[in-house]
């Protein structure tokens, strides 16, 4: 795999002193896993490209030799050509320097933004090229992606997830290696060593300054610490509150930011993991095989539901195609057995238009998702759901507005997240669950999930539909 560093800084030369390596020099480095070397393509005071090529040993990882956990199982993968974890590694050791913007030459020019190019040749990008963009663009990198063929004999077999990458900035060397570091393996979406809390420690000090306010900032975490919900939990709370400015004496709090996710919020209590396991408590309680998870999300539901025999065949519907993406990278449904891939299914659609797909199932989970629709398209949704598709069993959650006010960045006059439409009180929330029961034929019953206050209730509510 190829890493290619450019500037044209006048000197652009002086882009060895950043690096610590001699333009003039082809430069070798053992590490545990192949050897990496630096080499430049060309230098001159105009123009100057440096290379770190990384020669992976595929027989020594499937042997054990520093592959750490993550040990590859066949002699012929694409690791000795594709960006991943090896070349986030090889930029610590053999950069490190730069990594840690420290030049004892130049130390000036190594907090000093300069004109910067990287490209990298191949990159692999779960999620295709949408993702690619939604990541680097925010933080003000300038995007060119070339998709490969998987054949270009046979053009037939489609796009392959191998891109080639130019990225283009002014920023500094060592910000340019710190984004690069982060975000290869997160494009991978997998890691070759073991991830534990050192690894958390590490995605933050290289996310300083940039990752708690990037918007793919919960994917970013999750991927790069292989979906660990304790790790991830930790790190995405402390970039919160590195996001939170301080108040001032005398001020208010500030006020919430409108990207401020309702799961960061809910954290301290674990509202979510409740919530989740209320779900599909109910669920099992039905003796339900075939399920739908309608507004699936990112498949946090879907994830316990393929790893509890009991059900036979799970669809996840959303609107969101984005999410459809994450949710299988999350499930890893092409590295799954055949068989238990067989049982799941992610589709594309809408709740507010009649889908036969969704008929003739035993039990929908509708979890945190009424509330993100517009009023005016409840009653699509009711006959969708209720009248159309029709499942035994219904479980729907959604928040308690009553307890809102016992959070002090809310409050009783605000909504829980930036997208809610409403939030429904304990008394509106049962008066339309059990009007839709009358209606179209089902009895409800309510749960509570989460701590619940005397006077104001639990955060979240659920009716658990039976259809008679």
């Amino acid at each position: 795999m190829l890493l290619t560093i450019t500037t044209t800084h006048s000197p652009a030369t002086d882009l060895g002193f950043l690096l610590h390596k001699h333009p003039g020099r082809f430069q070798s480095y053992d590490l545990s896993f192949g050897r990496a070397h630096v080499f430049y393509s060309e230098a001159s005071e105009a123009r100057c490209s440096a290379c770190l090529l990384l020669d992976v040993d595929p027989v020594g990882i499937v042997r054990g030799r520093g592959a750490g956990e993550g040990l590859l199982a066949q002699y012929v993968n694409d690791r000795p050509y594709a960006a991943s974890s090896f070349l986030s590694v090889a930029i610590a050791q053999v950069l490190g320097s730069a990594l840690q913007g420290r030049c004892q030459v130049r130390p000036d020019l190594a907090q000093s933004p300069i004109p910067l190019e990287a490209r990298l040749d191949v990159l692999p990008v779960r999620g295709g090229e949408s993702f690619l963009r939604a990541v680097f663009e925010p933080i003000g990198y300038e995007v060119e992606a070339t998709r490969h063929t998987l054949d270009d004999r046979f053009p037939e077999w489609g796009d392959s997830p191998y891109f080639s990458v130019r990225l283009r900035r002014e920023t500094t060397l060592a910000e340019l290696l710190s984004h690069l570091y982060v975000l290869i393996p997160v494009f991978d979406n997998a890691k070759h060593y073991y991830i534990g809390p050192d690894e958390m420690e590490k995605l933050l000090a290289r996310g300083a300054g940039w990752l708690a306010n990037h918007p793919e900032r919960e994917t970013i975490a999750r991927r790069y610490l292989k979906f660990q919900p304790g790790l991830y939990r930790q790190a995405l709370a402390r970039l919160v509150q590195e996001e939170q400015p301080a108040e001032a004496d005398g001020e208010a709090e500030s006020p919430r930011p409108a990207d401020r996710v309702e799961e960061v919020l809910e954290g301290p209590i674990r509202l979510h993991d409740q919530r989740i396991g209320a779900v599909l408590a109910a669920i099992r309680a039905t003796g339900a095989r075939r399920v739908l998870d309608l507004g699936c999300g990112e498949g946090r539901l879907l994830r316990e539901l393929i790893n509890d025999r009991q059900f036979e065949e799970i669809v996840g519907l959303d609107v969101s195609i984005r999410s459809l993406e994450i949710a299988r990278d999350r499930l890893k449904l092409d590295r799954m057995p055949e068989k238990q891939a067989a049982r799941m299914k992610l589709i594309h659609g809408s709740l507010t238009y009649r889908d036969r797909r969704l008929e003739g199932f035993d039990a929908a989970a509708v979890v945190e998702v009424i509330e993100h629709l517009d009023p005016s398209r409840l009653s699509a949704f009711e006959r969708v759901l209720f009248e159309h598709a029709r499942p035994g069993t219904i479980v729907l959650t959604t928040p308690n507005r009553e307890y809102n006010a016992t959070w002090a960045d809310v409050g009783s006059d605000r909504l829980r997240h930036p997208d809610h439409r409403f939030e429904w009180s304990r008394r509106e929330f049962a008066e339309w669950a059990e009007g839709i029961a009358g209606r179209f034929g089902y009895a409800v019953r309510f749960q509570p999930i989460g701590p619940e206050d005397e006077a104001l209730g639990p955060p979240t509510q659920m009716g658990i539909f039976q259809r008679v």
